[in-house]
């Protein structure tokens, strides 16, 4: 089978070692450490490197829109919490009755049988939001008790089918949807490449990308302390480093970023940041939204859950203090939110990265259980002049065009996903 993950090259095999020198890799954690990271700074600046003192062309020397912010300017959770009315709730309600006649299935949730004449309209603001806008919107007043899991998994589709309609396959097992929650302990995680990884464990995660346009979490249950979610706004990290270190902003735009794949030996090779523009246009002109990243750590870094294989290629160490400057950046100017039973978190995946703190559950009422959509909103989707980023998002939402995804299918786990999830293809994951 083709590599699912080509990006700007295809997959590539670590060819075997002749030798039994194993592989010099930096001193970088998958959650990594500050004091490791300055010390690196200094140590390569010590080393007098050639380094570009320039944006390299066709990049921005600033971002100026709605999408630049950092979490101190958000004043209170009014700023972004956008509140259901009860009118809105029956009206949801209604939607999902009349949807349940028509003896269809997850797969068939549309806007045009889930009708929501009143609060459709607002749904499309906030759509506009999130493409156009600061990025993100929490949606709240649902009270996920008092449906079943299966309505909840229903009005969850027809709400945010106002806002990307298009869902996309989360894994190569054919899941359209995904249970987040710790259905396993971390000391079960012990064979190298095991599943699951962290969204079926209660550790943290630092910040990252999915492999989506636009990502959903709803909220069916909080746990008891922690599980947090932060989000940074990419435009704001950019800025910050075009300012600083242009230099950086090139070594993030190359394509050489070794990515485990985590099967077997394989690995491919892209950027970590990339340039967007939309997919429609004002008076026959593309709108540039600007640099984006689309990146998860595990694949560079490694993690104690998910080590290396020993042959594929260590990132150097000047892309290593890249990776960490995002990070550092992304927290310093993150947005905490304390996520509510019932909640629907809906971002643009390509306008900010997302974290998670480590949470503990008690008993069968403080349980984190978070239900994740991939979503794309065909006429909004942000582009990218990357091919291989093209084809991520080709396997993510035209999965039925390839004939071996469409024996493959699709699935909706109602209760759970199971704990140990791509058995077969243990490449997809952005944990």
């Amino acid at each position: 089978m083709a590599c699912p993950l080509q990006f700007t090259r295809a997959c590539n095999m670590a060819p075997p070692q002749k030798d039994t020198n194993p592989i010099i890799r930096p001193d970088i954690d998958w959650i990594p450490s500050y004091k490791v990271f300055k010390k690196r700074v200094q140590r390569l600046a010590a080393q007098n490197l050639n380094r570009p003192t320039t944006l390299p062309a066709g990049w921005p020397a600033k971002i100026t829109s709605e999408r630049v912010w950092s979490g101190s300017d958000f004043k209170s959770e009014d700023d972004y919490v956008v509140k259901l009315s009860q009118e809105d709730i029956l009206e949801i309600e209604s939607a999902l009755e009349f949807f349940k006649t028509l003896d269809l299935g997850p797969d068939d949730v549309s806007k045009s049988n889930f009708p929501l004449p009143n609060l459709g309209p607002k749904l499309e603001e906030v759509s506009d939001i999130i493409h156009n806008g600061r990025g993100f919107v929490v949606l709240r007043g649902l009270n996920p008790d008092k449906y079943s899991s299966t309505d909840n998994i229903l009005l969850y589709l027809g709400v945010t089918s106002y806002i990307a309609e298009t869902r996309g396959m989360q894994d190569f097992d054919g899941r359209m949807i995904l249970h987040i929650q710790a259905v396993r302990k971390e000391s079960d995680v012990t064979q190298h490449g095991s599943m699951p990884n962290s969204p079926y464990v209660n550790r943290a995660q630092p910040f990252h990308t999915d492999l989506c346009d636009v990502l959903s979490l709803y909220a069916l249950g909080v746990a008891k302390y922690g599980g947090e979610s932060y989000l940074a706004s990419s435009a704001t990290i950019y800025n910050e480093i075009a300012r600083m270190r242009p230099d950086v902003i090139h070594v993030l735009a190359q394509d050489d970023w070794p990515f485990d794949e985590f099967y077997k030996n394989q690995y491919h090779t892209r950027p970590l940041l990339y340039n967007f523009s939309s997919s429609s246009s004002v008076d026959g002109r593309k709108e540039h939204h600007g640099p984006g990243f689309q990146f998860s750590r595990r694949p560079l870094t490694g993690a104690h859950f998910s080590p290396h294989h020993p042959l594929v290629p260590a990132m150097s160490e000047v892309q290593a203090e890249a990776l960490d400057m995002v990070y550092f950046l992304a927290k310093e100017h993150a947005l905490e939110i304390q996520l509510q039973k019932g909640d629907m978190q809906i971002f643009n995946n390509f306008a900010m990265l997302h974290a998670r703190s480590s949470f503990v559950d008690e008993g069968e009422h403080h349980k984190r259980h978070m239900l994740r959509l991939w979503l794309r909103n065909e006429q909004k989707m942000w582009r990218s002049d990357s091919e291989g980023l093209d084809k991520v998002g080709r396997e993510v939402y035209e999965w039925d065009k390839e004939e071996w995804r469409r024996e493959v299918g699709t699935k909706w786990d109602i209760e759970q996903s199971p704990p140990e999830l791509r058995v077969d293809f243990k490449r997809a994951s952005c944990a």
